[in-house]
């Protein structure tokens, strides 16, 4: 980061993967592991800095499967959609055990259960010190939560777009399968989209850097390496617009 620059990221927005909240199961969730990803969040919290979340829900239900096996694809991503309140519900829950207000905010309409999305009160949370979980993608099919999280992230401020995976950055190739897969750590978004590299869907880079929102993706497997990347430490790859090279 250049210099003159805060040293700590003020507005974040955090995107993990349904499929990482399963922990080391092969279905559902694994309260342990929502857990442990509580702690990072309140200990970015903890930072002074605001904070707030997009779930995946491809631990339950994921629509592109769903249409892949048949199903409408409009239908499938509805289920999709369900399956990340389900999700935001378990990480409001945990946030709250460990002392943490949160709120879900939801983009379909579910008031029994949470919130409706309404972007002033949203932004009037993350003010109050609370962290908001964005559930139900954009409400939409055929949009995915990595264009959700783009999304709330532009409509929120935010200064960075966290990406927790189980790898502490982006490769050329999967280094559970290649053990020479080179690591990036700075990357153009016209870098990611022209070579096609698996960090977010196409839309979601594209209204990142639209936005001039910096993507961060890193392990959410390493304690602590939230709120390091949160004050530009630790181990990650950046993605932004500044030129590289």
């Amino acid at each position: 980061m250049p210099d003159g620059t805060p040293k700590v990221f003020r507005r974040v927005l955090l995107k993990i993967s349904g499929e990482a909240l399963m922990g080391h199961r092969s279905y559902g969730l694994d309260p342990g592991y929502v857990g442990r990803v509580a702690n990072e969040v309140k200990g970015v919290m903890d930072l002074g800095s605001q904070v707030c979340l997009v779930v995946g829900g491809g631990n339950i239900f994921r629509g592109v499967s769903g249409a892949a096996e048949g199903m409408e694809r409009a239908t499938a991503d509805q289920m999709g959609m369900l399956a990340t309140v389900i999700n935001a519900l378990a990480m409001r829950s945990a946030l709250q055990d460990i002392g943490t207000e949160c709120r879900v905010m939801s983009a379909i309409p579910m008031n029994n259960v949470c919130e409706p999305f309404i972007r002033q009160r949203a932004l009037r949370h993350l003010e109050k010190g609370r962290v908001v979980i964005f559930a139900a993608g954009t409400g939409n099919p055929f949009f995915t939560t990595d264009t959700a999280a783009a999304l709330r992230a532009s409509e929120m401020n935010c200064d960075a777009l966290l990406k927790g995976t189980k790898v502490d950055g982006v490769y050329n190739a999967d280094p559970a399968k290649h053990a020479d897969a080179l690591r990036y750590d700075h990357l153009s978004f016209h870098q990611v989209l022209a070579e096609d590299l698996h960090v977010m869907d196409h839309a979601a880079i594209s209204l990142a850097r639209e936005n001039h929102i910096p993507i961060l993706v890193f392990s959410l497997n390493e304690e602590g390496a939230m709120a390091a990347v949160v004050q530009k430490q630790g181990k990650f790859t950046i993605v932004d617009d500044r030129p590289h090279g």
